[in-house]
């Protein structure tokens, strides 16, 4: 698994109020989303009026894939507003571990070998939801 994130801090020409920061950077989050399948968000410098800084994540199972997408995020954010700083870092996860003796024991969590308490009969189970718990 390769995990690549992106760190774009835009400048935005003409913004004189948070609105109309608002309304770039909301284009160009949408605009990524949508065109690289990649996620989105501002991260930074919320109240600041001409400046965004944006955070950009993609996850693939190649290192050039994630690398030419988040290329692409770059230069397609760059149309909208200036780039000023960028930053890019991509780390490849291997299988996490490979001892069995360090992986979870699946069977430990088999409720069916838990004990079962006896209910009477038209009694709920402990811990379920009852009609005078809803109103």
């Amino acid at each position: 698994m390769v995990v690549g994130v992106l760190r774009l801090t835009l400048y935005i020409h003409g913004a004189s109020s948070l609105k109309e920061k608002r309304q770039v950077v909301r284009r160009v989050t949408d605009r990524l989303r949508s065109r690289f399948n990649v996620t989105v968000a501002e991260v930074g410098d919320n109240d600041v009026w001409q400046r965004a800084v944006i955070g950009v994540g993609a996850i693939a199972n190649d290192h050039s894939f994630v690398n030419e997408v988040l290329d692409k995020c770059v230069r397609d954010a760059g149309n909208i507003a200036e780039i000023v700083n960028r930053e890019m870092e991509i780390e490849t996860w291997s299988e996490m571990k490979s001892d069995w003796s360090q992986k979870p024991d699946f069977e430990a969590h088999d409720l069916s070998r838990l004990p079962q308490k006896e209910e009477e009969e038209g009694e709920e189970p402990e811990g379920w939801l009852k009609e005078e718990d809803l109103k």
